[in-house]
C-alpha cells in the first residue's frame, strides 16, 4: 500500500464507528459487511463495495444496505442481480494482468504444491514429513518434455473445483500420451488429494511444480492453459494473464470465460465436460498439436486492451463519477 496509509483494526461494530471518520465520507469494502453493521455505516458514510466472487449458493445480506456493489465481470454482476440485488454499477471493473515478477527469483523451478494448515494436527504432522524426509524438496529447473504441454497456472482451491472436471478429462488425456500436464500452484492437503486422484488414469503424464514467483515465465513455456470449471469463477485472470503473454487458452464455454476469451483467436472452448462426458473437449485434444492452426491470443488485441491498467483506470473513473 501506498505510504500514509493509516491501519485500524477492526473487530466489532464499537471499533468499526470508532476507525470511520466523523464527518461523512466514502467508504469502500472488499467483502460484506454484516448486516448488523452494515445499515449503522450506511446511514453516515456513502458506502460502496467491490464483489469479488459470484454469489454462488451464497448471499451476503449486508450487501443490500450498500449504496452502490461494483462486480468485476458480468458473470459476477448477473449473479448479484439473480439475488435480488438492484444497487449495482452497470459496468464490470474486470481487472489488470499483472505480470511483474512476484519475488526475486525469475527461474521456473519445482516446488512443493502443498500449503500446510498449522491448526490442523494432520497437516502439521505431514509439513513435517515432508521437511524431514525432503519430500517435494523441489529445485529441479523446468523443462518442456512433451509435444503439446498444457498448464494449469492456479490456486488449487475448490471454487476451480479441478477434482470433478478432471475426473472426466484424465480418461480421454491419457488417450494422448503426446499431451503433458503441467500443474503449477498450490493448495491444501484435501485439494491437492482430489486432485492427484482424479488425475490417476493420465498420472504418467503430469508433473506438479508448486507455485512460481514469475507467472510470465511459466505461460510463455506452456503451449496451452486450461481453466477450471465455471460457476464459481469470478474472472479467470489467470487466463486473461496468459493470453497477454501469447499463450493460447482453454476453457468451459461459459461465464466468465465467455467474457474473457475469444474462441477460436485467443484460445479455444469446449463444452461443459459434465453435460457431454468431455466429448467436445476430445475432438478439441485431436487437433491441439497441429501449430499450423493454433490460435495467436496477440490477434486479439481489442479484447486483450479491455485488461490494461489505461483501460481499468478509465472503468474506475467512470465508476467514480457515477458516485456523484
Amino acid at each position: 500500500m501506498p505510504s500514509g496509509v493509516d491501519y485500524r483494526p477492526v473487530w466489532d461494530m464499537a471499533s468499526l464507528q470508532s476507525a470511520l471518520p466523523e464527518h461523512p465520507a466514502l467508504i469502500l469494502t472488499h467483502s460484506a459487511l454484516p448486516e448488523e453493521m452494515a445499515p449503522a455505516v450506511a446511514s453516515r458514510h456513502r458506502l460502496c463495495g467491490m464483489i469479488h466472487m459470484p454469489l454462488y449458493e451464497r448471499s451476503p445480506r449486508g450487501l443490500r444496505h450498500y449504496h452502490r456493489l461494483f462486480a468485476v465481470s458480468h458473470h459476477v454482476r448477473h449473479s448479484a442481480l439473480s439475488h435480488g440485488l438492484a444497487n449495482l454499477h452497470p459496468e464490470p471493473l474486470y481487472a489488470v494482468a499483472d505480470l511483474a515478477p512476484r519475488g526475486a527469483s525469475r527461474a521456473v523451478m519445482s516446488g512443493s504444491p502443498y500449503e500446510w494448515d498449522r491448526r490442523k494436527f494432520r497437516d502439521r504432522f505431514l509439513g513435517w514429513g515432508q521437511r524431514a524426509f525432503n519430500i517435494n524438496a523441489g529445485g529441479e529447473p523446468y523443462s518442456r518434455s512433451s509435444e503439446v504441454s498444457i498448464g494449469i497456472v492456479s490456486r488449487l482451491t475448490p471454487i476451480k473445483q479441478f477434482p470433478e472436471m478432471l475426473s472426466i478429462l484424465a480418461p480421454i488425456i491419457a488417450r494422448h500420451p503426446e499431451v503433458k500436464l503441467e500443474i503449477f500452484g498450490s493448495g491444501g492437503y484435501a485439494s491437492i488429494r482430489d486432485i492427484m486422484r482424479a488425475l490417476l488414469p493420465a498420472r504418467e503424464q503430469v508433473r506438479w511444480w508448486g507455485p512460481q514467483s514469475d507467472v510470465a515465465a511459466v505461460y510463455r513455456n506452456l503451449d496451452y492453459v486450461i481453466s477450471g470449471l465455471p460457476e464459481k469463477e469470478a474472472l479467470g485472470l489467470n487466463l486473461i494473464e496468459s493470453q497477454m503473454c501469447g499463450t493460447p487458452v482453454l476453457a468451459v464455454r461459459a461465464p466468465p470465460f465467455t467474457e474473457t476469451v475469444v474462441d477460436k483467436v485467443s484460445g479455444y472452448l469446449f463444452c461443459d465436460p459434465r453435460k457431454d462426458g468431455g466429448r467436445e473437449f476430445a475432438q478439441l485434444l485431436d487437433h491441439l498439436g497441429d501449430r499450423d492452426i493454433r490460435a495467436d491470443p496477440r490477434d486479439a488485441t481489442q479484447h486483450l486492451a479491455r485488461f490494461s491498467a489505461a483501460a481499468f483506470q478509465a472503468r474506475l473513473g467512470r465508476a467514480l463519477e457515477a458516485l456523484g
